[in-house]
């Protein structure tokens, strides 16, 4: 049987991927979505009774929902119980979200992670991708909105604050703009950023005092366990260096292995990062595979006029 390949090119970097039939394409599709409903349903019901010291749901999520306005970092050491360690306008962008009950939460918070992850791989991918990120999915940690915003960040530059005012150190990626001298797209990070501190400031300024003394306070703090073990003073030049080359030479897949060598620390979850190369070094493929989505989203796409050379993942 001829195999048929369908390609994606990055600068003079190009991925291949098999091109599936129809019926195996939406046979993928629907798998997918019936897998994402399995593991949010169980996820969810696995967050009753909460125990930190049992394995379980929600351990990285959990500290968002218990952190009190007013004094959000009362415990905030890394690797700590309920440890709340991002900026105060996280606590506010999530505000409604946080005013649920914690099992109510976790149902919109899971779904908030699987609705990046679809939109980071499309409907295809998304069964196979799922068995990978699952770790991520079952903490609730923010990685998977990183790699949604950093991928977006390519279009909506302003998307880079979600990096800023929470990990911070990610941040760095915004070299991209610097180093091509994409004066705007990095005007416009930096002005989305200042604006959106400035407005959480004249909410709760007390609040970002508190924050700046954590991020100092927890520079080098030393982890108990669950983390790869090299430093961030080790991984920042070596994450910059990549970074630089990534937008010297046009790589764009190679910015998420940069900003993910930048996080103050690389938890084994934390690898869910590197799902934002897979729509950066095959953007054909995985937009292709939205017009395999079920229902009415699936027909329109499939109702869209092609990209000249583009061919059906």
């Amino acid at each position: 049987m001829r195999s048929e390949y369908a390609g994606a090119v990055m600068s003079n970097w190009r991925v291949s991927l098999p091109v599936l039939t129809p019926g195996r394409r939406r046979a993928l599709v629907w798998a997918g979505f019936i897998w994402a409903v399995v593991v949010w349903a169980i996820v969810v019901a696995a967050t009753e009774p909460y125990d930190w010291d049992r394995p379980g749901t929600g351990h990285d999520a959990r500290p968002y929902w218990t952190a009190i306005f007013e004094h959000p970092y009362a415990t905030s050491r890394v690797g700590a119980h309920d440890a709340y360690l991002y900026s105060p306008a996280f606590l506010e962008l999530t505000a409604p979200l946080r005013a649920l009950p914690w099992q109510w939460f976790m149902a919109g918070w899971t779904a908030v992670l699987l609705l990046a992850l679809l939109y980071l791989v499309g409907p295809v991918l998304l069964g196979p991708v799922l068995v990978l990120v699952l770790p991520e999915i079952i903490g609730g940690n923010i990685t998977l909105l990183l790699a949604a915003t950093l991928v977006a960040g390519f279009r909506y530059p302003g998307a880079w604050a979600f990096h800023l005012l929470t990990k911070v150190t990610p941040g760095v990626g915004l070299l991209w703009f610097a180093v091509r001298r994409e004066g705007r797209a990095l005007a416009i990070a930096t002005a989305t950023t200042a604006g959106l501190v400035l407005l959480s400031f004249a909410y709760t300024p007390g609040a970002w005092d508190e924050w700046f003394r954590v991020l100092v306070g927890n520079a080098g703090a030393p982890i108990d366990s669950g983390s790869l073990p090299a430093p961030l003073l080790v991984r920042l030049p070596i994450a910059l260096v990549v970074i630089a080359w990534a937008a010297h030479t046009n790589r764009r897949w190679a910015l998420p292995i940069g900003c993910l060598l930048a996080l103050p620390v690389v938890w084994y979850g934390s690898l869910s990062l590197l799902v934002a190369v897979i729509p950066l070094a095959a953007p054909t493929w995985t937009a292709a595979s939205w017009r395999d989505a079920p229902g009415p989203l699936g027909a329109w796409m499939r109702r869209q006029p092609r990209a000249s050379g583009t061919r059906s993942a």
